[in-house]
């Protein structure tokens, strides 16, 4: 039995995910951190990782910035591997996690789709074959809410492209105040805000008379969710420290 501790247990995403792992026999949530410590499940909640008692295997982050500090000194404290979800981390904070993770196994990714962290290895493939020849423009679509633009699995996806273009490109997000032919050396990235679109990115590699569309939909955020978990069984396998990522789990999946 995999015991999971789960930070941001009571915001949108830990509610989808408690709801997985109740479907899952062979694992269980033990304990949540929030920082509104209601009960809204059948496991205790902590404001204070540190309050926590119960043996835990895992812990599962989809909180807040603001919450990762405490919660990395937790796992620290109890040797316990971590699978950070939280975005919007600081240069710090991405620091904290590096050095920690040289004492224990630690898991971060922009994107925990599965599909998402797939695409991006299709994208190295064509971007290494279709080489200058194509121009690479990266179109993004998400909800109204959504406060970044472009996103950061954009970001993730153009940088999956650049590795393996022969050149270094130039990202590009606004071209109405320039009046020219667009270079061929840059990554053009367009983002769509509207409604309740869970997620949309598409890479387009344009050449002379085709373009190869590369295009991921997320239908519904379980597909995070459930990338979470699998990573979380992953890491709980891993006996050696460091710092993990979705690479890791689909390579152990073939």
């Amino acid at each position: 039995m995999l015991n999971i501790a789960l930070s941001g247990c009571n915001g949108r995403m830990g509610r989808v995910i408690t709801e997985i792992v109740a479907g899952k026999p062979e694992m269980r949530i033990v304990a949540g951190f929030d920082v509104n410590a209601v009960r809204l499940a059948d496991y205790p909640v902590y404001a204070d990782p540190s309050a926590c008692t119960e043996q835990i295997d895992v812990v599962i982050d989809f909180s807040n910035a603001s919450a990762v500090d405490a919660l990395l000194a937790f796992c620290l404290t109890r040797r316990v591997p971590a699978v950070i979800c939280t975005t919007g981390l600081s240069t710090e904070q991405l620091a904290a996690i590096d050095a920690a993770s040289k004492e224990i196994p630690l898991f971060r990714s922009g994107n925990m789709s599965l599909g998402i962290n797939l695409m991006m290895d299709l994208l190295r493939k064509c971007a290494s074959v279709l080489g200058a020849d194509y121009d690479v423009e990266i179109v993004e679509a998400h909800h109204n809410q959504k406060l970044d633009a472009p996103s950061g699995t954009a970001l993730m996806l153009a940088d999956a492209v650049s590795e393996a273009l022969p050149y270094e490109p130039e990202y590009v997000y606004d071209r109405h105040e320039r009046r020219e032919k667009r270079p061929a050396h840059e990554i053009g990235m367009h983002s769509i805000r509207g409604g309740t679109i869970v997620g949309e990115h598409s890479v387009l590699f344009c050449g002379r008379d085709e373009v190869i569309e590369v295009k991921h939909s997320a239908l519904s955020r379980d597909v995070f969710a459930s990338g979470a978990v699998n990573a979380a069984v992953f890491l709980a396998g891993q006996t050696q420290p460091g710092l993990y990522n979705m690479s890791h789990v689909i390579a152990s999946m073939k």
